[in-house]
Parts: structure tokens; C-alpha cells; sequence
């Protein structure tokens, strides 16, 4: 297939640009650069540096495509929150203008890279994606903005969607040459492991009251290779001529937050400083996803456990302690 994958340059894109080349798709990324890397994105897929909401650009790098795996996006919460107007444009407004040249050029089968933040709050679990989607945050409401628009272009005929919610995204390319390098980290993982470098500052635990093993917030983490295997599968889903369908993506387990500090204390043989401090705001205290569907109909699962996700991480920070600027030679 000849794939566009948006946002190609960041941590999932160029994960799944890797992946998706090694297994024998022709790739072309778009990426402003804004917040991704150049050298994150493989020598053997065509890199093109413009806005996703470039008409001009779009028009001319469109036709001929057989699929598009929209990864680009902003994903901070607490900056959405600050700044709604800055996510709404960039979830919203600019992959709208992507999605109405998919149709004019005729490129129907498009992965979207979703988020649980969609579901909000919900109040069973496992997360099933037929749960209520009542986002909490801008970030959130963005992303579900962008799911409406494309199930409104799916009902008319024009395209055919897979529509996958992320949980908890974590670990790196095995060998530690391709890693999550954010200009602001929020992720706990590597928020963790910087510590543990002394590239970043001490971490804190919000809220040791919840009601879960040990009084921290539970969630469900995902390896971003077996998250880049789902995008192929998805991909060559609709190749295969089949209906859209919304899968949630996660592990349908959960670790606390004190477990994924051991692990990372574990693997790094270091004793990460960690302070603890009162429950912050929306916070619910489990999210675990049901990925029952991403099996049946994708014949995909996850292969790689908390462990490896954090040996994985720690392998991308010790090479690259200041991201893609200066790796360790």
C-alpha cells in the first residue's frame, strides 16, 4: 500500500512509519515539525514538512494513496485546558480540511488515532467502546470532535474509518533508536526515567487514597510497537475491503502508579525520588480497556508487558538523554 501517515515525525508516527516500511508499505509523512523530529522519521519513507492543513500540499501528495493513518495532533491535557482554541484547531479544524481532500481525491480507508480521553469518567470497567463518551477535558473533546466528523463522512459512503482509543502509551523502539521525546513530558513513564537520568526533575504522586491495591490511580499501558502493529492491522483491515469499526487499544489489565514507579526503580537499579501529594482534579481512579474487540475483528492483541515497556524506555533515554538532539555515541 502507499500510506500518508500525518504526524510521522513524532513518537507513535515514527514508530508505526518503521513499521509499517519494514513490513513493505510505501510511506509518505506530513509533519509541521512543530513537535516532531526530522531524524525520527526513516530514511526509507518520503518526509514532507508543511501544516496538515496545507490545501496545496494535501492536493498534491493525496492522489494516489491508498490509505492515510492520521497520528498528528496535539495531546497535552493541561495545556488543551489553557488553550482550547489552539486543540480545536489542531484536532479539529485542520484534519477536517485533510479529511474533505481524502474524499475529493478519492482516498477512502483512514486509521485515526483516538484516545481514551473520549470516555471521560466512566463508571464501569472494563472500558467497552460502547461506554458513554463524555469528555472532561479539551483535549478529549477535540479528539471526539474529530471521531463525529468522520463518522458523519462515513455514513454518506465516502470513506471507511478504524477509529482506535489509545490508553497509556509507553516503551520505544527495542533497540533504543526511536523513543518518546516530548518539548514538555507529561507521560509518567518517561517522566520517571528522566528522573532517573537526572535529566528531569523529582516526581510526585498525586493521591494515595484511591480505592485500588495501594491508594494510586490505576491505568492500562500499551507498548507503542504493539500500538504500531494495531495501525498496520488496521490498515491492511481496510485494504481488505472491510467495514469501519472503533477498537479501543490497551493491555485490558491495569498497574498503579506505585507498581509502574517499582518497575521503573527496578530496571534503572536507581532509587527515583518520588514525593506524594493530594488528588489532583478529574483524576478518576481506574481506567482499564476492554480490547476484546481489537481481537475479534482485527486479529490483533498485545505482546509486550509493563517490564518491557519500561526496559525499552530506559534503553531510548540512556542512548538519547536529551531526545532526538544528542544521542550517546
Amino acid at each position: 500500500m502507499r500510506i500518508l501517515v500525518t504526524g510521522g515525525a513524532g513518537y507513535i508516527g515514527s514508530i508505526s512509519t518503521r513499521l509499517l516500511v519494514d513490513a513493505g508499505h510505501e510511506v509518505v509523512v506530513l509533519d509541521s515539525l512543530e513537535r516532531g523530529h526530522r531524524n525520527a522519521v526513516d530514511s526509507r519513507a518520503t518526509l514532507v514538512v508543511a501544516p496538515l492543513g496545507d490545501i496545496e500540499i494535501l492536493d498534491s501528495i493525496l492522489p494516489g494513496m491508498d490509505a492515510v493513518l492520521h497520528c498528528a495532533g496535539y495531546i497535552d491535557v493541561a495545556e488543551s485546558q489553557r488553550d482550547p482554541e489552539l486543540y480545536y484547531r489542531k484536532n479539529l479544524a485542520e484534519p477536517s480540511r485533510m479529511l474533505d481532500r481524502m474524499t475529493l481525491h478519492g482516498v477512502g480507508n483512514l486509521v485515526f488515532s483516538s484516545t481514551a480521553a473520549v470516555y471521560g469518567q466512566p463508571e464501569t470497567m472494563p472500558i467497552t467502546e460502547d461506554a458513554l463518551r463524555q469528555p472532561i477535558n479539551a483535549y478529549g473533546a477535540s479528539k471526539l470532535a474529530f471521531e463525529r466528523m468522520i463518522e458523519l463522512t462515513e455514513s454518506v459512503g465516502l470513506i471507511r474509518a478504524v477509529r482506535l482509543r489509545y490508553f497509556n502509551v509507553a516503551g520505544a523502539w527495542p533497540d533504543g533508536s526511536l523513543g518518546e521525546a516530548h518539548p514538555v513530558e507529561t507521560h509518567i513513564v518517561p517522566r520517571l526515567l528522566k528522573a532517573a537520568t537526572g535529566f528531569g526533575a523529582s516526581f510526585s504522586l498525586f493521591g494515595t487514597d484511591y480505592p485500588t491495591r495501594d491508594g494510586t490511580c490505576v491505568r492500562d499501558y500499551i507498548h507503542v510497537v504493539d500500538l504500531a502493529e494495531a495501525h498496520r492491522a488496521a490498515l491492511e483491515y481496510l485494504h481488505a475491503g472491510d467495514a469501519g469499526t472503533v477498537c479501543n487499544l490497551g493491555s485490558g489489565k491495569g498497574y498503579t502508579n506505585r507498581e509502574v514507579v517499582d518497575a521503573c526503580r527496578a530496571v534503572t537499579g536507581s532509587d527515583i525520588a518520588v514525593d506524594t501529594g493530594p488528588r489532583r482534579a478529574g483524576d478518576p481512579a481506574m481506567l482499564i480497556a476492554s480490547n476484546e474487540r481489537a481481537r475479534k475483528v482485527l486479529g490483533w492483541r498485545p505482546e509486550r508487558d509493563l517490564h518491557t515497556m519500561v526496559g525499552d524506555a530506559w534503553r531510548w533515554h540512556t542512548l538519547h538523554p536529551e531526545g532526538h538532539a544528542a544521542p550517546v555515541t
